[in-house]
């Protein structure tokens, strides 16, 4: 494992702990809400984020920082650290117990390092471009489904913009009556990292912000699936992402394209 992998996989524990304490009591700490509609920031967020950013400093004082709480923070530098202390604090907040720590070293604009944490199921997966992607120090892969009626699937829908469920849900519609089934868990870090694992066969969502899945695409990616956007740019500036293995992508692409497309 790499050296700034060995440090988000520290930070990333240090905050799993910290969000532990909180969920085992039963507590979210205080709770803020922010400017849009069903969307929050917990205590336990804002404490897991200093956690994660305290720890990578420690070791890298130079580096840079994109976190969801604190923003862009660190000054200027090559290597920019990705954060979502909790992906899936709707879940967290009511004693669902999936969500996660999510993590991504970028150097000079390219994500080289991922690490995503659940810390209910103490599952670490980790991932170092052109090195494969792995679950607990095993080396994992996308499924070898090859027809979309087969496929598991998961998406999520843009909690805070309700207007458009309206835009999403004829996709959501086509997908469902193509494939074998569809989850919403409520966390697209998690989801990502299912894909890489195997669990998941596909994933899409529109709408989501860098730190939702920065950590994930590196994970799917290195897991030898595809994660890219509709339109063939860079999710992470578009905010839209399709993940599955190579067979299922361009099936999954097939069903999505008819859909408008809104970034975050």
């Amino acid at each position: 494992m790499q050296p700034l992998t060995n440090v988000a996989v520290t930070a990333a524990r240090r905050a799993g702990g910290v969000i532990l304490e909180y969920y085992r009591r039963g507590d979210t700490g205080e709770v803020t809400a922010k400017s849009g509609r069903n969307d929050f920031v917990t205590e336990a967020d804002q404490r897991a984020e200093n956690t994660i950013i305290d720890t990578i400093s420690r070791a890298y004082p130079d580096h840079a920082f994109m976190a969801e709480e604190s923003g862009e923070t660190g000054g200027e530098s090559d290597t920019v650290w990705i954060i979502d202390p909790i992906d899936g604090t709707a879940n967290f907040m009511a004693g669902i117990p999936h969500f996660c720590v999510s993590i991504a070293c970028q150097i000079n604009g390219v994500t080289e390092h991922a690490v995503i944490y659940d810390p209910v199921k103490d599952e670490l997966f980790t991932a170092d471009r052109g090195a494969g992607a792995s679950l607990d120090g095993k080396r994992i892969r996308v499924t070898r489904t090859t027809r979309l009626r087969q496929a598991l699937l998961a998406t999520g829908f843009a909690y805070r913009k309700k207007q458009d469920i309206a835009t999403h849900m004829p996709v959501f519609n086509r997908l469902l009556s193509s494939s074998a089934d569809i989850r919403r868990a409520g966390s697209a870090a998690l989801d990502l990292a299912y894909v890489a694992a195997g669990r998941l066969d596909g994933f899409w969502e529109m709408g989501l912000s860098p730190w939702d899945m920065a950590a994930g695409l590196l994970l799917v990616r290195g897991a030898g699936g595809i994660a890219g956007d509709i339109k063939d740019q860079d999710p992470l500036k578009t905010g839209n992402v399709i993940a599955a293995n190579p067979k299922l992508y361009p099936q999954l692409i097939e069903k999505i394209e008819r859909t408008p497309q809104g970034g975050s």
